[in-house]
């Protein structure tokens, strides 16, 4: 199927790693021209090297906190200058803090707000007046089934996540009709972050092997965690003609984890 991405142009924050890059690299296969940032300079020179490899578009990697309103502005400037206008906007971020309610402290609030939130909202306010420009605006939320469904000790996941979902479907609104604006919901994907934790759990001595470790963490009908690359074909569908006639929803891509 194609999905018409060739030549447009794509900003993906946070997406040096982990999912974030799984979809840029989707988006990069279909031809697309893609702009990636992150914080750690290593995790951007890879990013920047994977994605020339994905497509035939052009890439931008940079170091930007999503967190500070200045530099969020600045990658989307640099992003409509360099690779010349704006298609598509998807939003990714580090998981805060975990925790349950009581332990949880005022400023991991504060800061789990600024990651989850505030970023969406600069990242979007910015990008806005050019996807407004273009014939194939989207926006893509990437945030958590935790929107759903609590997940234990998880707090912030569970509380400040569910305010970009109202924004989602605000903007959907205010947005329409030449922008779409949606959000996918993943469950429990083998990304870097939970290779690591299996790994640390399989040195603990808590399971025999990766292979056992990895499969506890999914309680989902399909029997088995994601793959980074099968949310980023449901980004990429999302930011593509295909999906033209679908804004404002929420999709959860979690194997049928999610009962409600």
């Amino acid at each position: 199927m194609d999905l018409e991405l060739e030549g447009n142009v794509a900003l993906c924050t946070a997406a040096t790693s982990g999912l974030g890059l799984a979809s840029a690299r989707r988006l990069a296969s279909e031809g697309a021209h893609v702009a990636v940032c992150g914080t750690t300079p290593e995790h951007v020179d890879r990013a920047r090297e994977e994605l020339r490899d994905a497509g035939s578009g052009d890439v931008l990697a940079v170091q930007a906190d999503i967190t500070d309103r200045t530099e969020v502005e600045a990658f989307v400037e640099e992003t409509v200058d360099e690779l010349g206008g704006l298609d598509h906007v998807v939003t990714s971020a580090g998981g805060p803090a975990p925790g349950p309610f009581l332990e949880t402290t005022e400023r991991q609030w504060y800061s789990a707000y600024d990651l989850l939130v505030m970023s969406y909202v600069w990242t979007t306010r910015f990008g806005a007046p050019y996807l407004r420009e273009s014939a194939a605006g989207t926006v893509v939320a990437i945030t958590s089934r935790s929107v759903r469904e609590v997940i234990d000790d998880l707090v912030l996941s569970n509380a400040v996540r569910r305010a970009v979902i109202g924004l989602v479907k605000t903007q959907a609104r205010e947005f329409a009709p030449e922008i779409r604006v949606n959000a996918v919901l993943p469950g429990a994907h083998e990304t870097p972050r939970i290779e690591e934790l299996v790994e640390a759990a399989v040195e603990r001595g808590e399971y025999d092997s990766y292979e056992d470790g990895i499969a506890e963490w999914s309680d989902a009908p399909l029997g088995r965690v994601g793959q980074p690359e099968e949310l980023g074909d449901v980004v990429a569908y999302l930011s593509s003609a295909r999906s033209s006639y679908v804004t404002g929803t929420a999709l959860p891509v979690d194997g049928g984890a999610m009962r409600s």
